[in-house]
């Protein structure tokens, strides 16, 4: 019974997408649709994680061909419990962008074209999270890129064609890399399922093998934003509205780092031939964190100081992964948990700063802890989390990844952890600079500064009228949303210790090679 539950998460938004899209005229009925599909979607991936954590990983063949001919969906912990986390987020912002459009009037998210599009991109999460062959896990990218484009895009404004314009260009750039990759497995293995490729591709050369891991790692390198391919990402998210910004920033890069965990646990462990790309990881998590938080610390703008930040962060989850042992696998998923939570919801707390300040330049904003409290406080919360204060998840999660690489040493190993410190002050610095200039800083130290750059205009007429967007209104709903996530986000840290006791028993089960084999086509391990 519990087998029909794994096509069900993907069934689910696919099927409500379809609805959507036929009640297009209907905008009342549309975000019922869509918000039932999520909420069904939500309760399903709830019940799968707690099946595959009681009794297992649960394969199933689609269509009743066996594998390796047939397509294969396959959940075990580490996917459970990115379908639970993707559908709860989904569900989330989906909540935030129907409050928004109540308040705009749709005029950021146009109901008719919105709703369709965003159940398709919950449909291409959810393929990427379930499948266990290559070739679905490429579709599921093809389907998020379409869905992604289209929300990248909302409203046709020059600057949001632009960024979906890099946008594309780069998801089609790790595309090609991925399927020249599964173009040239399926070559050299004759399959392109994932259980036996974990065999199969122990038996080539290992400058094959090699070639190989290099090709699927460029692929997912590009999805993930890890440098120096990170570049396009500061310029694509920001321009989007609020709720597509979000769910973007969450999770999209996630789905990088989830096949990247794949890949290096599965397909590709250290002791497999062209497997020993331990070090050429670490430095590029190195460099991720680095990189990307000094772009972050300079960023005038809010959304691209949290895209910047975003960059750097993914640098934690693949120091995890290098590292390949159960403590730091372990604090990879929760690692992962946390980021995608938190980041969220510091998008969707900027998208109520920008309603109520009318900006995100920080150079305009000011005494927003005055004008709107409840805001500063949604805004406060997550900040403080994502720079590692004691004791939210994101210092639980940061622990957890230094305490593993100091386990395995070496002076590599310490140097990345010097740049993990470095970077978590960093991204605390970059937070609270915002902090003291939106929330802190008066109305009459802003206009002082603001005026003088008008100076001409005020010159040649006093009475002049200076830009000032600032509005008064939150929606309910929009509020209520962004606070929900802010729960979420401390029972992260209220439930550290079951978290990370179910990370543990995900850590192993993602390193059991053989029991992964074994599951989808059996002890002939696919001969």
């Amino acid at each position: 019974m519990m087998r029909v539950l794994v096509p069900l998460v993907v069934l689910l938004p696919l099927l409500g997408a379809g609805l959507a899209l036929m009640l297009g005229r209907m905008r009342r009925v549309q975000p019922v649709v869509s918000i039932g599909a999520l909420s069904a979607t939500t309760a399903v991936s709830s019940v799968l994680l707690w099946h595959v954590d009681t009794y297992g990983a649960v394969v199933i063949q689609v269509g009743g061909w066996e594998a390796p001919w047939g397509i294969t969906l396959f959940v075990d912990r580490f996917a459970a419990i990115m379908l639970l986390v993707s559908a709860v987020i989904l569900l989330g912002v989906l909540v935030y962008a129907v409050g928004q459009g109540i308040a705009d009037g749709n005029r950021e998210t146009p109901v008719t074209i919105f709703h369709p599009t965003y159940l398709m991109l919950a449909t291409g999460l959810m393929v990427a999270f379930s499948t266990g062959d290559l070739f679905n896990l490429y579709v599921g990218f093809e389907i998020l890129l379409g869905s992604s484009y289209v929300l990248l895009t909302l409203g046709g404004t020059g600057a949001r064609i632009r960024a979906g314009v890099t946008y594309v260009v780069m998801s089609l750039v790790s595309s090609v890399f991925f399927l020249s990759a599964i173009a040239m497995i399926y070559g050299a293995t004759g399959t392109v399922n994932m259980a036996q490729l974990a065999v199969r591709l122990g038996e080539l050369p290992a400058h094959t093998a090699l070639l190989l891991h290099v090709m699927l790692l460029l692929g997912f390198a590009i999805k993930a934003a890890l440098f120096p391919m990170s570049f396009w990402l500061p310029d694509s998210y920001p321009t989007a509205p609020a709720p597509v910004t979000a769910v973007f920033a969450g999770l999209l890069t996630k789905v990088g780092v989830y096949a990247i965990v794949r890949t290096e646990t599965l397909l590709f462990p250290n002791s497999a031939p062209g497997g020993n790309l331990t070090m050429p990881l670490m430095w590029v998590a190195l460099a991720t964190m680095v990189v990307g938080i000094l772009g972050a610390a300079v960023q005038a703008d809010i959304k691209r100081l949290l895209s910047f930040t975003l960059v750097s962060h993914i640098g934690y989850m693949i120091f995890g992964v290098a590292l390949g042992t159960q403590l730091g696998l372990n604090s990879t998923v929760y690692y992962v948990v946390h980021h995608i939570t938190v980041q969220t919801t510091l998008f969707l707390a900027v998208g109520l700063v920008e309603r109520v300040g009318g900006t995100t330049s920080i150079s305009r904003l000011s005494g927003l802890l005055k004008r709107a409290p409840l805001v500063a406080v949604l805004f406060f919360i997550p900040a403080l989390n994502l720079g590692g204060i004691p004791p939210f998840s994101g210092f639980l999660g940061k622990a957890g990844l230094l305490v593993a690489g100091a386990q395995v040493g070496g002076w590599e190993v310490w140097v990345v952890i010097g740049g993990a410190v470095a970077t978590s002050l960093l991204t605390l610095y970059a937070l609270m600079r915002v902090w003291n200039m939106a929330f802190w800083r008066s109305r009459a130290e802003v206009e002082a500064g603001y005026r003088s750059r008008y100076i001409d205009t005020l010159v040649e007429n006093p009475d002049a009228e200076l830009p000032d967007g600032t509005q008064a209104t939150t929606p309910r709903l929009m509020v209520a949303a962004t606070a929900g996530l802010v729960v979420l986000t401390l029972a992260l840290t209220v439930a550290a210790g079951p978290l990370f006791a179910l990370g543990d028993r995900t850590a192993v089960e993602i390193a059991d090679h053989d029991a992964v084999v074994t599951a989808v086509v059996g002890d002939a391990h696919g001969e």
